[in-house]
């Protein structure tokens, strides 16, 4: 999702940005017990430390739409928004490569086997649901990062405007479901995968 383009410094009409309003989604009904973080396997360790980071690098791209939406896109801005394209291309993309390749299949396995599925397909669990954001994360994010970029190249005034709009509620919606993908993922997968597979068998998946 590399570009060439710069944002121009400009100010923003107070309402050209219309913020997006997700619903709140964190009431998780098959919660896990929650598990100490030192009571972990390492592989599980080290995915919530990933989170961790990942968390607070969202944190500074919610803060960076906040500023657009207050008004001011400038060569900073920009250069804030390149860095987030980056790190999730760099970081975000592999994680949950990582995740897929080996924890998600075995976890998945184990749900079904134990009926932990849709009523309506017994091959359809919360890991599905996770493949499905780890699709729509890659999709948003070539969306939000290709309309700012054209936001930099339109010389028509109004026209940038509605495309900004646009990236802004593509980026408030990126936003809301990586948030809502990580507390997924803390609450109910690490969890259960602590009390489902044994510590020979987490360290097996690490290793494979």
């Amino acid at each position: 999702m590399n570009t060439t383009a710069e944002i121009e410094e400009i100010e923003i009409g107070e309402n050209s940005a219309s913020p997006f309003s997700p619903p709140d989604a964190y009431s998780a009904s098959d919660k896990e017990e929650e598990i100490p973080y030192e009571d972990m396997h390492p592989l599980l360790q080290k995915l919530i430390d990933e989170h961790k980071i990942y968390s607070e690098k969202l944190a500074e791209f919610e803060e960076t739409i906040q500023i657009i939406e207050s008004g001011t896109v400038n060569r900073e801005i920009d250069q804030r928004l390149r860095d987030f394209f980056a790190y999730l291309d760099e970081e975000i993309i592999p994680h949950n490569r990582d995740e897929e390749k080996a924890l998600f299949p075995q976890i998945s396995e184990k749900m079904n086997q134990q009926g932990k599925h849709s009523k309506g397909d017994e091959n359809f669990n919360v890991i599905d649901v996770l493949e499905d954001e780890h699709v729509k994360t890659i999709q948003l994010s070539a969306i939000t990062f290709n309309m700012f970029a054209l936001f930099a190249r339109i010389p028509d005034e109004r026209s940038r405007l509605m495309i900004l709009d646009v990236a802004i509620n593509q980026a408030r919606e990126l936003i809301e479901l990586l948030k809502l993908h990580i507390y997924r993922e803390d609450t109910i997968i690490f969890s259960y995968a602590h009390k489902n597979f044994s510590f020979k068998e987490l360290s097996e998946i690490q290793n494979s």
